[in-house]
């Protein structure tokens, strides 16, 4: 039996621009797999999906009409139930064929064998395999299903719930339609094309026809992959002619993709005037609202021109083009209102009525929040060698932009606003620099703040949010995170990692702690909070590609000094290549567990209770190297502290030879305790050693 292609369509109102990639990939992928799990589709066979604005789609190569048969062994029941004495079929098993449909008969070919330690019987037949006609429908429905949609509706008079009204199915297995029903429309194989530029509605002669019926028929481009393609050639081109850039464009052509199925590209322009507005504002208000994108000149600087991606395309679209210079005209003019009327009511006089504007309910209004911020900025600033006025300056006018007209309207600028306000009323550049940067770094792989005030605030904003938060139990749980409390400590450990900064997270977190009212915070801080930036850290890196026994034996001892963690890391990649590192790392973990079930506190080695031979020598070689391995810790050499410590593995190796730990007599018992206890900590200083034994 050959295969042939298989096409299913859904045809529905304009379906969500952001979701669609995602929910075309998921349609396709549901299908696949129904079909695959039924024997109807090779495991590794091809397949393809489309997404436009108004539909979902998937073709599926060498899809059968029907299954193969296939074999299926059952268990039926143990043979001390199904058969008495005599070996004939019992009550229960009689009873129990009789449901499965099963003839008594059929008792003497079932196949007697050892299920766990009982015997049982067992029964092979052959079941037919699944009808594409017959399955398909119930395949489309649970894919549908499963589709990441938040919300359904209803339309009409029926039953059926989608995420937007759907019209028309097709489902075509090569030039024959498959029957079956889907959000209570009947399959066929006519859909529709474009809204104004396709000839109406479409009859699609095959499933392998679909793509080219409806590029050359309907006008529309259904592969998003090959649309998306298509719209960024053509604006790279325009952009080209303008002698422009396009700056970052990735999200919004995502976006603008999901919103057309016919691409052109147009040019429009504004007035000049508006580009005294800053351009963030500008840039914002054309890729958020009208899904335009601006044009950059060789230096980044905004010009007055913009791209449209239309979903017509004209001999003469100067009507496109102008209609949209009208109606971007009215945003430009709302920003530019936006910038002047804050100019004129200042960024300082705000800082007042922050105090009326509420954070939460437990820690404050955000008048509080910056009081907290500043305290924090500015002993922060202080450990940096920054100025500390600065730092206060910066962290009381941080979020006084946040009662501005412009951010009202665009959250999304709130800190860039910050920056141009503050410079507009006087401001140091570098308080104002503080005020943008210190919300850095905002997602994964965003700049870091780089100047020690930008610093200083944003690691007093997130370790505020982070310690006031944790202080009243609002910890984040499983996929929920309502106050971005992991991209906050995301944010901490890179400023300190990255930057690098030499200072104590621990430190940080009471600091922060001790800027909030006495008894507001519950009194866990700073160990759940430090354990669960720890585990933030320990997934950054081994994302960051550093391999998991490494990771694992630096943070088993809980470094407080961030920015020390790859260097570590470094050293101990190093010491793994050394002859020396694997007996040194199993003679640590063998150390680890004597002193674990020693259950004891081992002090300081007494040398006159050192009586044989190769615990003195392990003693001095201690002594020996001690010194100099203490020199490279201090001075953060720690591959050199290291390398100096396997030198040691020759004197280890003997103890464990020739001596006997836990010798009878206490004394001498405790005192070699003492002396592994002491190889521990001389070793384990910068990881814990025994975790990279296998």
């Amino acid at each position: 039996m050959t295969g042939a292609t298989l096409l299913v369509e859904l045809l529905t109102e304009e379906l969500p621009p952001k979701a669609l990639p995602k929910l075309g990939q998921a349609f396709a992928d549901g299908i696949a797999a129904g079909l695959r799990t039924r024997g109807l589709a090779a495991a590794d066979g091809a397949f393809r999906w489309f997404a436009t604005p108004r539909r979902l789609a998937v073709t599926l190569a060498g899809v059968l009409p029907e299954a193969a048969a296939r074999e299926v062994t059952e268990k039926i029941m143990p043979v001390s139930v199904a058969l008495d004495a005599s070996g004939q079929p019992t009550a229960a098993l009689t009873k129990k064929l009789e449901a499965k449909g099963i003839p008594l008969t059929a008792v003497a070919g079932f196949e007697r064998r050892l299920d766990g330690k009982a015997e049982a019987l067992f029964h092979t037949s052959t079941v037919a395999g699944a009808k594409l006609a017959e399955v398909l429908a119930g395949i489309v429905q649970d894919a549908l299903k499963a589709l990441p949609i938040p919300k359904v509706m209803r339309w009409g008079d029926g039953d059926a719930t989608f995420v937007r009204p759907a019209h028309k199915l097709t489902m075509l297995h090569g030039t024959s339609v498959v029957p079956g029903s889907v959000l209570d429309i009947q399959s066929g194989r006519t859909t529709r094309g474009h809204r104004f530029m396709s000839r109406g509605d479409i009859d699609i002669a095959s499933a392998d026809a679909y793509e080219p019926t409806l590029l050359a028929e309907g006008k529309v481009i259904p592969d998003f992959a090959e649309r998306r393609a298509d719209i960024e050639k053509q604006l790279v081109t325009e952009a080209g002619r303008q002698g422009a850039t396009l700056g970052e464009y990735a999200d919004l052509l995502d976006e603008v993709t999901a919103l057309v199925e016919h691409p052109t590209v147009y040019v429009g322009e504004f007035e000049a005037e508006f580009l005294a507005v800053p351009q963030e504002c500008l840039i914002l208000t054309m890729r958020a609202n009208q899904k335009y994108f601006p044009l950059f000149d060789a230096e980044g600087k905004l010009l007055n021109r913009f791209l449209i991606v239309s979903n017509m395309q004209m001999e003469d679209p100067s009507n496109i083009v102008t209609g949209n210079q009208r109606v971007v005209r009215p945003r430009l003019s709302d920003a530019r209102f936006f910038f002047e009327q804050d100019i004129k009511a200042g960024l300082t006089p705000r800082v007042v009525k922050l105090g009326s504007v509420v954070y939460h309910n437990k820690l404050g209004s955000l008048g509080d929040r910056v009081q907290r911020m500043s305290i924090v900025a500015r002993k922060v600033a202080a450990l940096l060698g920054a100025d500390e006025n600065l730092a206060n300056r910066a962290a009381l006018l941080s979020k006084a932009d946040l009662l501005t007209d412009m951010v009202g309207e665009f959250p999304e600028l709130q800190g860039t606003m910050g920056r141009y306000y503050a410079l507009a009323e006087g401001a140091l550049p570098v308080v104002a620099e503080a005020i943008e940067q210190h919300y850095r770094p905002r997602f994964a792989g965003d700049a870091l703040p780089d100047t020690n005030i930008g610093r200083a605030l944003a690691l007093a904003d997130k370790l505020d949010s982070l310690v006031g938060f944790f202080g009243i139990g609002q910890l984040p749980t499983g996929d929920r995170d309502p106050f971005g409390l992991r991209r906050a400590a995301l944010g901490v450990l890179r400023i300190l990692m990255e930057s690098p900064l030499p200072l104590d997270l621990v430190a940080l977190i009471d600091e922060s702690a001790a800027s909030y009212a006495p008894g507001l915070l519950g009194s866990e801080l700073p160990g759940p909070l430090f354990d669960f930036m720890l585990e933030r850290l320990r997934n950054q890196l081994r994302e960051a590609g550093h391999a998991q026994d490494v990771v694992d034996a630096v943070l088993a001892l809980k470094p407080t000094r961030i920015d020390l963690v790859v260097p570590k890391l470094q050293a101990v990649v190093a010491f793994q290549q050394l002859p020396e590192a694997a007996a040194l790392a199993a003679a640590n973990k063998r150390i680890v567990n004597i002193l674990k079930k020693a259950d004891v506190t081992p002090g300081e080695p007494d040398v006159a209770l050192l009586a044989e031979d190769a615990e003195k020598a392990l003693f001095h070689a201690i002594v020996e190297v001690a010194p100099l391995a203490r020199s490279h810790f201090q001075n953060e050499d720690y591959t050199d502290a290291l390398r100096v410590l396997a030198g040691l593995r020759a004197a280890v190796d003997r103890f464990f030879d020739e001596v006997m730990v836990m010798a009878e007599e206490p004394l001498v018992r405790q005192n070699r305790l003492a002396l592994l206890g002491q190889l521990a900590g001389l070793m384990n200083q910068v990881a814990d050693i025994s975790r990279l034994s296998a």
